[in-house]
């Protein structure tokens, strides 16, 4: 790890635009880019296609501490990802994949096995970390922290249009369902469980739309760290 390059942490729980900011975030300011939910939905993707079950601490561990990946920013989607050299498609986004991931997130030999991994990629000329515990963990020295939150409700609504948008079938109360109960899975937990950092920076998102929040990350840049992001 390379503790002199500059980290821009952005938690939160799902469907409140991590994924949006952090990408336009890369972009914009040419840093690296790094995707921890995409980690834990990678080791859950890999475990489920090994038939291990999800509880299987040790093999699942394993696993993580096996993957090779690889984050590009790309302005036509909102990541491209590459496990072992080859592109991942929509199997890694879907609700399936989500909820595994949140119970291999829980196991803490998962969580150690994935910690250096990600604080390597942290390199000049900086990194964006995307993910739920950036800032309070692996980051905790970031020059940056930011913490986004919008309601279960609200969060549900996005999933299920961006879910119909691509064609697949969704129940939105299912969706709101499933949310609440990773919610309390990942605030539970006993390792890692997700908050925001002490020094961190919260804007509920709820009512905001994308423009509302890059308009608040640039301030926010541009008066703590100095930088001017371009709109």
């Amino acid at each position: 790890m390379n503790s002199q390059a500059p980290v821009i942490t952005v938690d939160g729980p799902s469907g409140v635009g991590k994924g949006t900011l952090c990408q336009w975030l890369a972009l914009r300011l040419g840093w690296h880019l790094l995707d921890s939910g995409a980690l834990y939905r990678l080791t859950a993707l890999a475990a489920l296609r090994r038939n291990l079950a999800l509880q299987d601490e040790t093999h699942v561990a394993l696993v993580a501490a096996a993957l090779d990946i690889e984050f590009i920013p790309d302005p036509d989607n909102l990541v491209r990802i590459r496990l072992d050299g080859t592109e991942i498609g929509d199997a890694l986004r879907s609700e399936t994949t989500g909820n595994a991931a949140s119970q291999v997130a829980a196991l803490p030999a998962v969580r150690t096995a994935l910690l250096e991994r990600q604080r390597n990629f942290r390199q000049a000329p900086g990194l964006i970390a995307d993910g739920r515990d950036m800032g309070t963990v692996v980051f905790p020295d970031a020059d940056l922290k930011l913490f986004l939150t919008a309601s279960a409700g609200k969060r549900a609504d996005r999933r299920y249009k961006q879910l119909i948008e691509k064609g697949v079938d969704a129940n939105l109360d299912i969706l709101a369902k499933e949310i609440a109960e990773r919610d309390e899975r990942d605030a539970q937990r006993a390792v890692a469980p997700l908050k925001p950092a002490a020094d961190a920076e919260v804007l509920d998102t709820t009512l905001l739309g994308i423009a509302g929040v890059r308009a608040w990350t640039r301030a926010l840049i541009s008066q703590r760290l100095k930088i001017r992001v371009i709109p």
